[in-house]
């Protein structure tokens, strides 16, 4: 393969994929640039462009490589996998591991199904609450994304933010009639909509931590509220950890705030940085899938080896002592290192530094966000090669590949340009 420059890709690129990117937000339009970042390799907590340059990664593939880039456990565990085939579209014993281990961790989840997205997990949790409870009505929370689902892309956050398009075209205006779109963390609102809508209401889905308006943690209340909400109405409540899941806690924000859902949406690095996600429950709901159940749901990839031997060889390690207690150390260095320069909110190993003073507590509050100032930092530590978000409304990943001295670089780069 010939080794081009980053122009040379660009253009080559927007002849082959619209827009030139895979995923829209990769487009960096949002922080003002022309072209986005093609990398090569990466390795620990470090990005390899085409052009050679290196950056310090803070996005982590937006999440998933909770152990860095090439992670030799992890590398070697895939390896080792695909020497034996790369797919089977049938039953392995890794993807029964794989299960046990998710149900060992997550406290609400006795029955889990592996699938290979988030967007696909979502989905599929919402059709399994829809015929559990022979509802159709849906309650979800303006800002929280949970993939491009049809239903769920009405006021969503992460890349819908970024682009400032609060719905798009295809989706039909049936698949969203039945959408009920809230405030997070506006608990009488929420109770407001289930006291008018409950009786057809099937699920409240949530991100317990919003990841995709920049980190928005739960008031205190709020996902309790829920929680009752749905008992007294019927409906599930679902929690997506997609984001979360195995990041804030091993059992993600369900055990870290002890509020238990019915569903759980789980993916990035429950596939240890591999396509796969999952969706879990209680074994009274999860039993209505097909084949025991008559709830229709499947995947040809689904459980795939190459993913599976991955998410493995990270959910294993995440049993041994001090995971969880290094990454809130690194969190709440960089945490306190930020604070002077904006609104910083963490919650664990996830954080993002708002272009604002005040508190966000909504994705209106997010919105309100100085975007202009956060592109112009982008760009700024972009060219001391450091790498964050090109989204203001997106989260910074800590890992264990990252350092003291990756923390004290950047808050230094930080400095600088408010210095001046």
């Amino acid at each position: 393969m010939a080794v081009r420059t980053t122009s040379e890709l660009w253009s080559r690129a927007r002849r082959f994929i619209p827009g030139g990117v895979n995923s829209p937000v990769r487009a960096m339009r949002a922080v003002g640039l022309d072209e986005p970042l093609f990398v090569r390799r990466a390795a620990g907590a470090e990005l390899e462009a085409v052009d050679g340059s290196r950056y310090l990664d803070w996005v982590m593939s937006w999440g998933p490589l909770l152990f860095g880039h090439a992670d030799p456990e992890t590398v070697a565990a895939v390896v080792r996998a695909a020497e034996d085939g790369t797919t089977f579209g049938a039953a392995t014993e890794a993807e029964v591991e794989l299960a046990a281990e998710i149900v060992d961790a997550v406290p609400s989840v006795e029955r889990v199904r592996l699938v290979s997205s988030g967007t696909e997990a979502a989905m599929s949790a919402i059709r399994l609450a829809r015929g559990v409870t022979l509802r159709d009505r849906v309650l979800k929370f303006a800002g929280c994304y949970h993939g491009h689902v049809d239903a769920l892309l009405a006021s969503a956050g992460s890349g819908i933010a970024t682009l400032g398009i609060p719905s798009t075209p295809g989706v039909p205006t049936a698949a969203a009639r039945d959408t009920i779109v809230c405030a997070y963390n506006d608990l009488d609102g929420a109770a407001a909509s289930v006291a008018r809508y409950g009786e057809g209401l099937a699920c409240v889905i949530v991100e317990p931590v919003a990841g995709n308006m920049g980190v928005v943690p739960p008031e205190p209340g709020f996902l309790e509220g829920l929680r009752r909400l749905c008992d007294a109405s019927g409906a599930l409540l679902v929690f997506d950890e997609v984001i979360t899941g195995f990041r804030v806690a091993r059992g993600g924000a369900q055990e870290r705030y002890g509020v238990l859902p019915d569903l759980t949406v789980l993916g990035k690095i429950v596939g240890g940085g591999l396509p796969l996600a999952a969706f879990g429950g209680r074994a009274e709901v999860m039993d209505r899938l097909a084949p025991v159940g008559d709830v229709y749901q499947a995947g040809t990839l689904s459980g795939n080896p190459l993913a599976t031997a991955a998410g493995l060889s990270v959910l294993r390690r995440l049993h041994e002592d001090g995971v969880y207690e290094e990454l809130e150390r690194l969190g709440a260095r960089l945490e306190e290192g930020l604070s002077p320069f904006g609104r910083v909110q963490r919650v664990g190993a996830m954080l993002t530094l708002f272009c604002r003073e005040e508190p966000v507590r909504d994705y209106d509050d997010a919105a309100a966000s100085d975007t202009d100032r956060y592109a112009a930092l982008f760009r700024h530590l972009l060219e001391r090669g450091i790498y964050v978000a090109p989204s203001q409304f997106e989260a910074m990943f800590v890992s264990l590949a990252h350092t003291d001295a990756d923390v004290d670089r950047t808050v230094e780069a930080l400095a600088d340009f408010f210095d001046h």
